[in-house]
C-alpha cells in the first residue's frame, strides 16, 4: 500500500520522465509497449495505458514500473525522484542527423538562373557526369529527409498488403497484375539491352518497352536477387506506368568509364536516376514493409541474420534498417576493392573515408568496411570506432559483412550508427566520454579495450537501442580512425614521412583506388 501511494503522489513527474526518455530515444508509444512486452508480457503496459501514464492520468504498478526501468536501464528510484529533468537533457526538436550544409551567401549568386549556367560548367571542368550529379542530389535529398518517403512506403504497402514473407511467385503474380509480361533470357542471347552494359557486369534483368520484363536465368538460383529485381520492375510499373522508363539492372564488375558518359547535365539522365531511386526504395518497402519489419528487427535486436529468415539480400535488409529504425543516426556503405564506395547513405553525417568523385591514395586502413576485405570469415563483424568530425569527437559502431554477388564480385556491406546522441540521451556528456576514450586509444597506439565503467554505460545504451551488435563491438578493441591517412591521429602514425611529395605507409599496403571513382547507385 505504501509503494502504491508513493507512486500516486509522484505520478506527474513520473509520466513526464517516461515521456522524455521515450522521445529522447526516438521511440513511439507502440515501440515502448513492444519493448516492455519483450521484458515481461504480463506487466507490460498497452499503448493507450502508456499514453495515460505520460499524461499523469494513470499510475503504473510497481511491476510495470520495474518493467519500464529495465527497458530504459534506469533504477526504479530514478523515476520516483521528485526532481524535474534539467533542460540540457530534454528532447532536441531540431533537425537530427544527416550531413550539414552551408550558407549560400551572397544570396544573389545562388539564384536559379545563375546556378543553371554555372553547374554545367563546373561539372564539365571536374569531369563529373550529369548522372553522377543526379545521384549526389538524390543522396543529399535522402539524408536531408532521414530516408523517410511516406508516399513510396504507402504505395508499396498497398501493392504488397504489408506481407513480410512475399515469395518470388507472389511477386511474379503481382507483376502480371500490374500489366508486366515475364520472360527469361540467357547470356548467349543477343539482346541490345545487354550490349549497352559494360562486359564486366552481369545484366540480371531489363525492361523492354512497353511492358516485357526479361529475367536472367541465373536468377533462378538466387531467390533473394530475383525478388529484388521483380520488386524494382513492379515499382516502375506502379510509380511510372512504364512511361519512357528504361530499366536495366546489372551486378558486379566495373561501371562504365567516364569517357562513355555525358560530361554535362542531361535532363533525361537526371529523371532516369530519380525514377531508379524511387523504384529501388519501393522495392525495399515492398519486401520489408515498415511496421512488420520493424517488429521483426526489434525481436531480433537488429541482427543482420534476419535477411535469411525473409530470403532477401543483406543489402536490402541493411538499407531498410536505416529507414525503419526509430533511431535516426545511421550510415550505410557498399564497398568494392580496392577503394570504391558504390552506395552511400549518411543519415548520421559521418564523413566519407574518401569520396567517389575524388581519388585518394592513402585511405585509413582502420575503417571496418575496408578491414573486412582482409578477413577470411564470411560472418558479420562489429567494430567501435572514434573519428574526429568538424573538430568534435564521435563514437560510431558498425557491423560489416563480406558478400559475393551473382556475378562473383566480392564486396563489403557496412551499416553503422553514431552513438553520441544515444549517450547524450541518457544524461551523460557524450563528448567528454568519447574524448576520454580517444585519449586512451592514442595512449595505447591507436586501439584499446573499453574501460569497465564506460563499457557499462555503453551496454546500457546498446540495450536501450536494442541493437545486439553494439555489445559484440564492445567485445573487440576500440579503434581510432581518420578521414585521410595523412591526418592520422595515432602516435606513432600509420603513415611515414613524405617521399616525392607523397605519404608512405608504415603499417600495410593499401592499393591505389581505381581511376573510375564515380558516385553511383547500388
Amino acid at each position: 500500500m505504501k509503494k502504491t501511494s508513493t507512486l500516486m503522489r509522484k505520478s506527474h513527474f513520473l509520466g513526464t520522465k517516461i515521456r522524455n526518455l521515450r522521445k529522447r530515444n526516438h521511440l513511439t508509444l507502440e515501440d515502448l509497449s513492444s519493448r516492455c512486452v519483450r521484458v515481461d508480457a504480463y506487466s507490460a503496459p498497452s499503448v493507450s495505458y502508456l499514453s495515460m501514464i505520460e499524461r499523469g492520468k494513470r499510475t503504473p504498478s510497481q511491476e510495470m514500473l520495474e518493467n519500464l526501468a529495465q527497458v530504459f536501464q534506469k533504477p526504479v528510484e530514478w523515476f520516483l525522484d521528485s526532481e524535474p529533468e534539467k533542460d540540457t537533457i530534454t528532447p532536441d526538436k531540431g533537425r537530427s542527423g544527416g550531413i550539414t550544409g552551408m550558407a549560400l551567401e551572397p544570396n544573389f549568386l545562388f539564384s536559379n538562373d545563375i546556378l543553371q549556367i554555372a553547374i554545367p560548367e563546373m561539372l564539365s571542368q571536374t569531369g563529373i557526369s550529369g548522372r553522377q550529379f543526379a545521384h549526389l542530389l538524390i543522396r543529399a535529398h535522402q539524408e536531408h529527409h532521414q530516408n523517410h518517403f511516406p508516399d513510396l512506403e504507402r504505395a508499396a504497402e498497398e501493392v504488397g498488403n504489408k506481407n513480410l514473407y512475399l515469395t518470388s511467385n507472389d511477386l511474379m503474380r503481382i507483376a502480371q497484375e500490374k500489366g508486366l509480361e515475364i520472360k527469361w533470357f540467357n547470356e548467349k542471347e543477343n539482346h541490345n539491352e545487354v550490349k549497352q552494359v559494360n562486359k564486366s557486369r552481369l545484366v540480371s534483368s531489363f525492361l523492354r518497352a512497353p511492358n516485357i520484363v526479361f529475367l536472367n536465368e541465373k536468377l533462378k538460383t538466387k531467390e533473394s536477387r530475383l525478388k529484388y529485381d521483380l520488386a524494382v520492375h513492379i515499382g516502375h510499373a506502379v510509380l511510372h506506368n512504364q512511361d519512357g522508363v528504361k530499366c536495366i539492372l546489372s551486378i558486379g564488375g566495373a561501371e562504365q568509364k567516364e569517357t562513355e558518359l555525358h560530361t554535362t547535365p542531361n535532363a533525361q539522365d537526371i529523371l532516369q536516376a530519380w525514377q531508379d531511386f524511387e523504384a529501388s526504395f519501393f522495392a525495399g518497402a515492398l519486401l520489408c514493409p515498415k511496421a512488420p519489419f520493424r517488429q521483426l528487427l526489434d525481436s531480433y535486436g537488429y541482427d543482420i541474420s534476419v535477411h535469411k529468415q525473409l530470403d532477401i539480400s543483406v543489402s536490402v535488409a541493411m538499407r531498410r534498417m536505416t529507414v525503419v529504425s526509430p533511431y535516426p543516426h545511421w550510415h550505410y556503405f557498399d564497398a568494392y576493392k580496392p577503394g570504391k564506395l558504390k552506395a552511400v547513405y549518411r543519415g548520421n553525417g559521418i564523413p566519407l573515408p574518401w569520396g567517389n568523385m575524388r581519388q585518394v591514395e592513402d585511405p585509413c586502413q582502420h575503417w571496418a568496411v575496408f578491414r573486412k576485405f582482409g578477413e577470411m570469415s564470411r560472418e558479420s563483424s562489429a567494430q567501435l570506432s572514434i573519428l574526429s568530425v568538424d573538430g568534435k569527437t564521435r563514437l560510431y559502431c558498425c557491423e560489416s559483412v563480406l558478400v559475393e554477388d551473382l556475378a562473383g564480385a566480392k564486396h563489403v556491406l557496412c551499416m553503422g550508427i553514431d552513438l553520441n546522441p544515444a549517450i547524450d540521451a541518457q544524461g551523460t556528456d557524450a563528448q567528454a566520454v568519447v574524448e576520454n576514450l580517444q585519449a586512451l586509444c592514442i595512449k595505447h597506439g591507436g586501439s584499446t579495450v573499453v574501460p569497465h565503467n564506460i563499457r557499462q554505460q555503453l551496454l546500457s545504451v546498446a540495450r536501450i537501442l536494442n541493437i545486439n551488435w553494439i555489445e559484440r563491438g564492445l567485445a573487440s578493441e576500440l579503434r581510432v580512425i581518420c578521414i585521410r591517412g595523412n591526418s592520422c591521429p595515432r602516435k606513432p602514425g600509420c603513415y611515414g614521412k613524405c617521399k616525392n611529395g607523397k605519404m608512405t605507409q608504415s603499417i600495410e599496403y593499401i592499393p591505389k583506388p581505381p581511376q573510375d571513382t564515380r558516385f553511383s547507385e547500388n
